[in-house]
């Protein structure tokens, strides 16, 4: 069923006519939903004592709201008593009114799925994950995060994305300029494919033609189509639309005939992160504010909420960085398409491998919310995202070269299920002796077999796993290069091959599990099998595990600094 929605320009503190404008539109129209855009309200270093007075009334419940309504962060500070009130109100400012944050993903109860990206890019705190969501800027991190929503019916961001007008013909009004674009807002939309991006304006109003996506390997026949529209400010003196009323259905199917006008998409490929000023001179990953905590909670709405709907969706994955499940402390890096975390509740201990004083048990994780890598709907995605946990893969195995010469190998493992919320890779380090004996190898079909799995493992590379006809369980075993390693002979290395790529020098074997209905498979395997060769059996449940937020912080920290000069994507 259709939901009738109207999305307002910024408000810029002239909320309480506004408000009561949609009111008297809401009456007549009966909408579903309210999104207020950019400023909700006035920048506080130029408020007035009207302001100030407005924002107590809406605050105390004096304003009556009568829809659904949300606003997002603009380009200016919130006002404190407004910050006061969501920080203990689960971000419910008053009745009806939801404040979105800076880097959220939000589903209604009539299915329609909101991606926001608020504030604007800063180049100061551009490398990693901004902490502050009521601070009016973004990092180009936060947008890649919310890749990991995958789609959306609507996408808000205060900028527009760059390069948005290519194609077009649609003027914009005598005398506006094109408003500042963001290449990663361009990035965000052509992975999201949104049915509507909306962005905002000073003073002009401008719809784009409608604009395709290219066609997806899961829907060859179908073009996602997105139309952008930027609302002007709601006090802009030359009168320039601030409204606009649209009716949306979640479950309407993509059109297989494209709207007339439709151009292709104004957006290049996805671009190289460029590095940016202040980026190389800090390694500060992470940004950190006083007022610290993560942008995503739960809003307490009669009609509206987060979906949990099956435990599927973006919003509570615990791997998704627009989640707030997510663990924002223990990301050691991101790249384009992926991210690097220490594992929470790791196998290994700060005193396992002499070498190394901090556990090394680390996850690389995909950025897009899927099950598989082979269910990444765009082949270029999926190739990209292999490609660069490969790449982090190998730079772990450098690290570990560098740290323990060839006292170190690695053990990668990967459970491939269509039933798992969100694909990622364990890395754990092992002594290379396990490797060299075969007791890695030895250990994983042991296992399988007092399991009494129905499948032996075989030694096959499945690649992103696309030519596997069903789910599988894939292990990597390496270890550094080294003289008494010679023509893989016997138990040595038997049947291993030279590593694929030029960062590190060693020897490895990919081995294979098919996984299928007819048994029920141990999603802990891998972790069990490795607790049992290390001797760490008190270990092989992560939750027995369990470190204090501090203790986290303090091993993830350790980690990055020592592998800040293997940390490819912080070059790029």
């Amino acid at each position: 069923m259709a939901s009738k929605i109207i999305v307002v320009g910024p408000a810029e503190g002239s909320f309480t006519s506004i408000l009561e404008k949609v009111s008297k539109l809401h009456a007549k129209n009966l909408f579903s939903l309210a999104i207020f855009l950019g400023d909700f309200f006035s920048d506080p270093a130029n408020a007035s004592e009207e302001d100030d007075a407005n924002v107590s009334a809406l605050i105390n419940g004096k304003i009556s709201i009568p829809l659904p309504t949300y606003f997002t962060l603009g380009k200016h500070p919130l006002p404190n008593p407004v910050i006061e009130k969501l920080e203990k109100s689960d971000d419910e400012l008053c009745p009806n009114l939801y404040f979105l944050g800076k880097r959220s993903t939000t589903k209604t109860s009539e299915g329609i799925r909101i991606v926001n990206l608020g504030g604007t890019l800063d180049p100061a705190i551009t490398a990693g994950l901004s902490k502050d969501k009521y601070l009016p800027f973004h990092t180009e991190d936060d947008a890649k995060a919310l890749r990991g929503a995958n789609t959306a019916d609507i996408l808000l961001t205060s900028y527009w994305p760059l390069d948005v007008r290519k194609g077009s013909k649609v003027v914009l009004a005598d005398g506006v300029e094109t408003p500042t674009g963001e290449q990663c807002v361009a990035d965000l939309s052509s992975a999201l494919r949104p049915r509507y991006h909306f962005s905002a304006s000073t003073d002009a109003f401008y719809e784009r033609e409608p604009f395709f996506h290219p066609s997806t390997e899961k829907e060859p026949d179908t073009k996602p189509i997105t139309r952008f529209i930027s609302l002007a400010s709601s006090t802009n003196p030359s009168k320039q639309k601030s409204l606009y009323a649209f009716s949306l259905d979640p479950t309407f199917s993509t059109p297989i005939t494209l709207p007339p006008g439709t151009t292709p998409s104004p957006f290049t490929a996805t671009q190289k992160r460029h590095r940016l000023p202040g980026q190389k001179e800090s390694y500060s990953r992470f940004s950190t504010a006083q007022n610290g905590g993560d942008h995503y909670r739960p809003h307490k709405r009669p009609r509206h909420y987060n979906d949990h709907s099956g435990g599927a969706g973006p919003q509570d994955c615990f791997f998704c960085l627009s989640s707030p499940a997510v663990k924002t402390h223990l990301i050691a890096s991101i790249a384009n398409d992926t991210y690097l975390t220490t594992a929470k509740g790791p196998l290994s201990t700060p005193s396992s491998f002499p070498s190394i004083p901090f556990p090394a048990h680390l996850l690389i994780i995909p950025l897009e919310h899927s099950p598989t890598l082979a269910s990444i709907p765009l082949s270029e995605d999926r190739a990209r995202t292999y490609k660069e946990m490969q790449r982090y893969r190998r730079a772990l195995h450098s690290f570990l070269i560098a740290k323990a010469g060839t006292k170190l190998g690695a053990v990668t493992w990967e459970v491939s299920r269509a039933h798992i919320r969100h694909t990622h890779w364990q890395f754990l380090p092992v002594p290379s002796d396990l490797v060299r004996k075969g007791l890695v190898e030895a250990a994983l079909k042991v296992e399988a077999e007092n399991e009494q799995y129905p499948v032996s493992f075989r030694a096959k590379d499945v690649g992103d796993g696309t030519g596997e006809k069903g789910d599988f369980f894939r292990v990597w075993i390496w270890m550094p290069g080294e003289e008494d390693i010679v023509d893989g002979q016997s138990n040595d290395g038997q049947g291993m091959q030279e590593d694929e790529v030029e960062e590190t020098r060693g020897k490895q074997k990919s081995l294979v599990l098919p996984l299928n209905a007819e048994f029920r498979f141990d999603l802990q395997f891998g972790r069990r099998v490795m607790a049992k060769l290390l001797g760490l059996e008190d270990r092989m449940n992560w939750r027995d595990c369990a470190q204090t937020d501090d203790e986290e912080t303090k091993d993830a920290e350790a980690f990055k600094e020592a592998f800040k000069k293997f940390d490819w994507a912080l070059e790029e």
